[in-house]
């Protein structure tokens, strides 16, 4: 990966290549070496396992690339407003050191003020489908110096029905921008979106049976030796489960966030910032969310797909997390055709120390 010298400066790359390996290991991985061909290519496409290695791979030019200017060369979008905030939070550790400003898009400020930031200087622009498309169609977003246009977790953003306004924002943009599509699973409109987009693109595939990320089966035997419940998201597939989940726990006098997708835009950052930095470390959703040590799936996925969407929030950055699954024997079905698509065995065994965490929880209803 690679931003900004200081104007005038010698970019020296031994020194750039070491403090970013000591910047980005501090998050537990080295992530240089799986996707140093990025850079000699024109295009990439890839089945990502890791968000941080996509922003590496693609959230960043050489620094021959990206102009001294204060004009945004890259645009990212992600499905939802948490991911593109956290993608935003990510990219901005890295940016500090670089030079490089990155802000995400969202939604919540207005016109005028998003077109107030954009002027005062942003090299990456984060944001999700309809903000930027909002943005593009107020002409508050100039595409014309976008060098590279990435799309994380595409297949979620194309069953949350943003295809439409995907392919307007690609007309929109120069003819010789570079394109990254990163996505867990490639379905047959992501497939359509790489063809179109894309020239000469270079495949970064990951086995299905190595999409559970590295560590993620020996988490599933080890005992969480943590004094706290984990901060966790359980996944349910209803509305009403949503509601009725949260009622119950909160019936036990524990605290606990719940969130839907249809809720406007500032309940939900007051929720996620309750839930990221406040009393409540649980939360109950239907969507994707955050990163965090533990997923439940109280009710399982109803596509198998899906399945690797929702427990890819655990754990993360080398660090281990741990999916848990409640399954009654009306889910025995989907859990077979689970560990079929990824060629997986979803283990019976629970953490040794899961009853403390039972009783610190009182989650196992």
């Amino acid at each position: 990966m690679a931003g900004l010298a200081p104007e005038g400066s010698q970019f020296d790359a031994r020194q750039y290549d070491a403090k970013m390996t000591e910047l980005l290991s501090t998050e537990g991985r080295d992530f240089f070496k799986p996707y140093d061909e990025v850079f000699e290519t024109f295009d990439i496409m890839g089945l990502k396992e890791n968000l941080q290695r996509g922003i590496y791979a693609y959230g960043f030019e050489k620094p021959s690339a990206i102009q001294q200017r204060g004009i945004y060369h890259a645009l990212v979008l992600a499905p939802t407003r948490e991911l593109a905030q956290q993608i935003e939070k990510v990219m901005r550790a890295l940016g500090d050191y670089l030079g490089v400003k990155v802000q995400a898009f969202v939604g919540g400020t207005s016109v005028r003020e998003d077109q107030h930031i954009l002027k005062a200087g942003v090299h990456v622009i984060v944001g999700t489908p309809d903000h930027v498309f909002d943005m593009s169609r107020r002409q508050s977003l100039c595409p014309d110096y976008i060098k590279m246009f990435v799309l994380d977790e595409t297949d979620e953003m194309l069953s949350r029905g943003f295809k439409d306004q995907i392919y307007v924002i690609f007309q929109l943009l120069p003819s010789k921008v570079q394109v990254g599509v990163s996505s867990a699973t490639m379905s047959p409109e992501a497939l359509e979106i790489t063809r179109k987009f894309m020239n000469q693109s270079v495949r970064i595939l990951v086995k299905r049976d190595e999409l559970i990320l590295e560590g993620r089966l020996k988490a599933r035997n080890t005992a969480i030796s943590t004094k706290h419940w984990p901060s966790s998201v359980i996944f349910v597939n209803t509305r009403r489960k949503v509601d009725w989940l949260t009622d119950k726990i909160r019936g036990r006098d524990h605290s606990v966030s719940s969130t839907l997708g249809e809720i406007d835009p500032n309940t939900r950052d007051i929720i996620m910032r309750e839930f990221c930095s406040g009393p409540s470390r649980v939360l109950i959703t239907t969507d994707l969310l955050v990163r965090v040590s533990l997923v439940i799936n109280y009710d399982l996925p109803t596509q198998p797909e899906n399945y690797l969407h929702r427990i890819g929030r655990s754990g993360r950055f080398g660090r281990k997390g741990v999916p848990m699954n409640f399954v009654t024997k009306d889910d025995e079905r989907m859990l077979f055709d689970i560990q079929k698509f990824y060629n997986v065995v979803v283990g019976e065994e629970l953490p040794q120390n899961v009853a403390d965490l039972h009783r610190r929880s009182l989650l196992f209803l």
